[in-house]
C-alpha cells in the first residue's frame, strides 16, 4: 500500500536510547502530532531502514514495540498500519462544558492499608507487591554511603541544602529519564521526595484547594487517595477494565463537574497490574487538554516489566505541562530507603520546595548522595538486571501454582509486568471470610474491597510476589488453597 508522503524520523546519536526506541517514540509523537492518523499504513521495514540507514532488524524491533503496546496493528500481507482505536487528533474537539453542581462524592473509607502493622512471625505476607530487600547488595550500598557521609564530612556539607534535593541526585535521575523512559527533563523540573507517596502528598499539596475535584479509578492506591482528601479535595471515581481506566465515563465526569487533577497508574494499574492501551492513553492527554485539569502519573514500579520494553509514560508525551510524574527508587532498593521523585514544571518545583521546607526543611542528603554514587556507577542498573531475573522466576512460580492449585477458586490474567498479581474469585466465594480463614493458616492477603471506593465487596485478591522466595511462595499457595477449601 503506498504512502501520500514520506515518513521522515530523525536519529539523535547522543539521546542515549537505543535506536529502535526513538523510532518507537518518534513514531509515537507523530501520531499524536496528527500526521499518522488511525489506520494510517506505515512504509515496509525494509523501506523505511533505507531511508534511515539502519539495519532493517532495528526498525523490525520498533515495530514490534509499538505493536505490543497497542500503537500499531500488523495485517498479514498488507503491512503494518497505526491503530483504528485511537482517536483522530486531526478532529476538532468538542467545546467543554463544565457546570459545577453538588458532587456526588464518596465518602473515603478506613483503609487497614493505611494502617500497616507487620504480620506476626511465622506469617507469609502476600503484601500489595513491595520488593525484596535481601537482595539488596549491602556491601555496595554501605560502601556508597561511607562515601557520602566522608566526602560529605570532609566537604562541611552536612548542613541544610536545597529542598529539592541533592544536585547529584537530582541530575543522575533526569539522565535515567531521559535516556531510558522518553522524558526530556533538566534538575529545574526535579524535586527529591522520601518515597514516592511523599511525591503523591506534594502532587496534592501543589495542585488541591478545599471542595477540588480530584478524579480516581474505583479501584486505586488508597493512600494516594487519602493525600487528596488531606488537601480538601472531593474524590470522585471512574470505572475501568482490561483496556485500563474508562475514558467515556471520565468525559461524562469532565462534562458535570470542574475537574481540578486525576491520578492513574497507567504502566502497571494498582491495584490490577492492566496496562492502559495507547488509545486510553492518548484520550486522557486529549481530555486534560480540553478540560484543563492535571494527570498525576505515579509510575510506582517502572522496571520490572517481563513481556516487552516497559512502556513510555505519559510524561514522555508532549503534555504541554499537564503531566506530574511521580516515581520512586524504593521498588529498585527498598522502600526503608525512602528515596522517591516527582517531576513537573519548573514553577511547580519551587512550589513543592516551600512545601519540603515546611514538611522537614530538606530530604537524606547522605541517602541522596548514596543512591546518585549508585546510579552513577550503574550498580543499580546491574542491581535491576539481577533482580529481575528473580523476580520473572517469581512472578512465573507464582502462576504456575496458581494455575496448579487454585485453578477451582480463581480466574486470573497473567501480568505482563509488576510484582502482584490480581485474583478474581470465582462464585460463591467470600473474600473477606477467605482472608479470615487464610490468617488461621498463617498467611496474609489484601481483599480487593481495600483498594474500593464503593461499600460493596470487591471479590478479587491482590497478591504481591516480589518479597517471597520460591520456598515461601509454595508454602503460601498451599495454605491459601486450605483457606479456600475450609472458609
Amino acid at each position: 500500500m503506498l504512502r501520500s508522503w514520506s515518513l521522515n524520523l530523525t536519529i539523535i546519536d547522543t539521546s542515549g536510547l537505543p535506536v529502535y526506541l526513538q523510532i518507537a517514540q518518534q513514531i509515537m509523537e507523530e501520531i499524536q502530532r496528527g500526521r499518522l492518523a488511525p489506520s494510517t499504513a506505515m512504509p515496509g521495514t525494509r523501506e523505511l531502514a533505507e531511508k534511515l540507514k539502519v539495519n532493517r532488524k532495528t526498525v523490525i524491533l520498533a515495530y514490534d514495540e509499538l505493536i505490543a503496546q497497542g500503537w500499531l496493528v500488523s495485517e498479514q500481507r498488507r503491512g503494518s498500519f497505526v491503530s483504528a482505536n485511537l482517536p483522530n487528533f486531526n478532529a476538532q474537539p468538542q467545546t467543554a462544558k463544565t457546570s459545577k453542581q453538588p458532587a456526588n462524592v464518596v465518602e473515603g473509607p478506613t483503609h487497614p492499608l493505611l494502617n500497616y502493622q507487620s504480620p506476626e512471625a511465622g506469617v507469609i505476607d502476600f503484601n500489595d507487591g513491595i520488593p525484596d530487600s535481601r537482595l539488596i547488595p549491602f556491601n555496595i550500598l554501605s560502601r556508597a554511603f561511607r562515601h557520602a557521609l566522608v566526602g560529605s564530612s570532609k566537604g562541611n556539607q552536612l548542613g541544610y541544602g536545597d529542598p529539592r534535593g541533592t544536585l547529584a541526585l537530582r541530575q543522575s535521575i533526569a539522565t535515567m529519564l531521559n535516556m531510558e523512559r522518553g522524558l526530556s527533563v533538566d534538575i529545574a523540573q526535579i524535586c527529591i521526595a522520601r518515597g514516592s507517596q511523599m511525591g503523591i502528598f506534594l502532587a496534592a499539596r501543589v495542585l488541591t484547594r478545599p471542595n477540588d475535584f480530584i478524579v480516581v479509578e474505583q479501584l486505586s492506591y488508597p493512600a494516594a487517595k487519602e493525600a487528596f482528601r488531606s488537601c480538601g479535595a472531593n474524590i470522585l471515581t471512574v470505572g475501568q477494565d482490561k483496556h485500563g481506566i474508562d475514558v467515556v465515563a471520565l468525559e461524562k465526569l469532565c462534562k458535570q463537574y470542574s475537574i481540578r487533577a486525576i491520578y492513574v497508574t497507567p504502566h502497571h494499574q494498582f491495584p490490577t497490574t492492566v496496562i492502559m492501551t495507547a488509545e486510553r492513553r492518548l484520550k486522557l492527554l486529549m481530555l486534560a487538554e480540553q478540560y484543563d485539569f492535571t494527570i498525576v502519573e505515579d509510575d510506582y514500579d517502572h522496571e520490572f516489566h517481563f513481556s516487552h520494553h516497559p512502556v513510555f509514560p505519559l510524561a514522555s508525551t508532549n503534555h504541554g505541562g499537564r503531566v506530574i510524574y511521580v516515581g520512586s527508587l524504593s521498588k529498585v532498593l527498598a522502600p526503608g530507603l525512602r528515596v522517591g521523585y516527582l517531576v513537573a514544571t519548573p514553577g511547580l518545583i519551587d512550589r513543592c520546595a516551600k512545601e519540603v521546607m515546611l514538611i522537614d526543611r530538606q530530604g537524606n542528603s547522605i541517602t541522596e548522595l548514596a543512591v546518585a554514587e549508585l546510579m552513577h556507577s550503574g550498580e543499580i542498573k546491574r542491581h535491576i538486571r539481577r533482580t529481575f531475573k528473580v523476580y520473572n522466576e517469581r512472578r512465573n512460580l507464582l502462576i504456575a501454582l496458581i494455575k496448579k492449585e487454585l485453578k477451582e477458586y480463581v480466574t486470573f490474567d497473567a501480568p505482563d509486568g509488576g510484582l502482584a498479581i490480581w485474583l478474581r474469585l470465582r462464585e460463591g466465594y467470600d473474600v473477606e471470610k477467605v482472608a479470615t480463614e487464610a490468617l488461621k493458616h498463617k498467611v496474609r492477603i489484601l481483599p480487593g474491597t481495600l483498594f474500593s471506593e464503593s461499600q460493596q465487596s470487591v471479590h478479587a485478591i491482590r497478591l504481591g510476589f516480589g518479597s517471597l522466595t520460591t520456598v515461601e511462595l509454595e508454602k503460601g499457595v498451599l495454605a491459601l488453597k486450605a483457606a479456600f477449601a475450609g472458609h
